[in-house]
């Protein structure tokens, strides 16, 4: 997989694992990545499908509507490429914290139905419920952060309330900010995301 590595500053810091939009590529979260979690390692990734010469993580075969054999098969190749980049640069596999936003917050949803212990935790920019016909792993304590917009036409707030009461129900522990940015990734939400995982114990 095309990516990017930087290096943790000191050790003991978690490694970000960077998954961004539609569109986007293994730049576009770097400078919020440092934002959220100064001196932590980043591990920023470009997704292997295309639409409409556009990168995704997976494919889709309309608006909201997901390919999920092909989510299926893209999560499992991301979760052998964290394991292996794990070896590659060193870093602690169980200390990596999945930030992504929109197409890249979908798929890192989906790492938890694929894995139990896939993530240490999650910053999830605008997700939708990546699949309905089954339910996650069992997320015991798993700190999970949602940034949703109240008028979000890509994701309604139903979504996101469905999305929080299914990680609730795996044992994650699920906060939700609510901004009025529409789909877009507001800097108060990158604010909020910053002093949540200041919080957090991973």
């Amino acid at each position: 997989m095309k990516h990017l590595f930087v290096t943790a500053e000191q050790d003991g810091q978690p490694t970000l694992l960077l998954l961004h939009g539609t569109g986007g590529n293994e730049q576009d979260l770097l400078s919020l990545g440092k934002h959220l979690l100064p001196g932590a390692g980043l591990l920023s990734v470009r997704g292997q499908e295309e639409e409409n010469g556009m990168p995704r993580f997976f494919r889709r075969s309309a608006p909201g509507v997901f390919d999920l054999d092909n989510l299926t098969q893209r999560t499992d190749e991301l979760l052998t490429f964290l394991d292996e980049a794990s070896k590659t640069y060193s870093f602690d596999r169980s200390r990596v914290v999945a930030v992504g936003y929109s197409n890249g917050a979908n798929i890192a949803g989906s790492m938890f139905y694929q894995q139990s212990e896939a993530l240490a935790g999650a910053v999830l920019f605008h997700p939708m419920v990546p699949r309905r016909d089954k339910r996650p792993n069992k997320l015991p304590d798993v700190p999970v952060w949602i940034g949703a917009g109240e008028n979000d036409p890509m994701c309604p707030p139903e979504e996101t309330k469905d999305l929080q009461q299914i990680l609730l129900d795996a044992g994650a522990k699920t906060e939700v900010f609510w901004s009025t940015q529409g789909h877009q990734l507001s800097a108060g939400e990158a604010e909020a995301a910053k002093s949540w995982l200041a919080d957090q114990s991973i």
